[in-house]
Parts: C-alpha cells; structure tokens; sequence
C-alpha cells in the first residue's frame, strides 16, 4: 500500500518499487491516512495479504502518524511492515513513527537503491 497526497509521488514510489525488482501483484493506494485506514478495514479478507506499507508523513485529512497511531488502535495490518516516505528527516518525527509502529523512513528525494535497500529486508523478515 502506498499512502501519499500526491499521484505523482505514489507512481514514482511504485516505480522505484518495480526498479528495485520486488515482484508486484496490486498496489493499493490511498492520499490519506484515513483513506488507508477505510482500504485496510475493507481489506481483511483479501486473498492476497497486504505485505507493506509506505506512507507519507504530511497530508490533508489524517497525516501518516496519525495514520500509524489509528492502525495501531485498531489493530489494522498487524504485521505489516511500514516505511515512512518522508521530506521530515526531524528526529522528533522519525521517533514518533517507529514508536508507533514502522520499521523505518526513506527521505524524499530517493532512489530507487534506497528503497530496494530499507524495504527489502524488512519483506524477506515478515
């Protein structure tokens, strides 16, 4: 799943994702965090379980912390590693993300190295 306001950030974090060679099946997106928060609620039955999230950290609506403290209240996606995609390289930012649940946070602008190198790991874990 990729959280981002922008269509054009999630195509770009999809193709970096195609670049780095991860086979994918669907991608779901969402330009919020509420949006994800209703896609994963929808999404429990799924036959093809989620296998990560990334997320942007500044949006309208719901931004991807909040979006991480709903999912963790809620239970949605247990399991699931998320990255945080972000041009918030802050430490009071990137602590409040990991305490909240994600494995970790890829600056804006990246590379499609950097993302086969922080994403890659965390799939082959799960």
């Amino acid at each position: 799943m990729i959280i981002d306001d922008s269509a054009v950030m999630r195509k770009v974090i999809e193709r970096a994702l195609h670049q780095a060679g991860l086979e994918i099946t669907e991608i779901l997106q969402a330009s919020n965090g509420e949006e994800a928060l209703q896609a994963l609620r929808s999404d429990s039955g799924n036959a093809n379980p989620l296998a990560l999230i990334l997320s942007d950290i500044n949006m309208p609506v719901m931004d991807g912390l909040q979006f991480l403290e709903q999912r963790r209240k809620e239970n949605l996606a247990q399991g699931v590693p998320v990255v945080m995609i972000t041009t918030e390289g802050s430490e009071p930012f990137v602590l409040r993300a990991i305490a909240n649940g994600a494995q970790g946070y890829i600056c804006k602008p990246f590379t499609a190295e950097q993302v086969k190198a922080r994403v890659l790991p965390l799939l082959r874990a799960a």
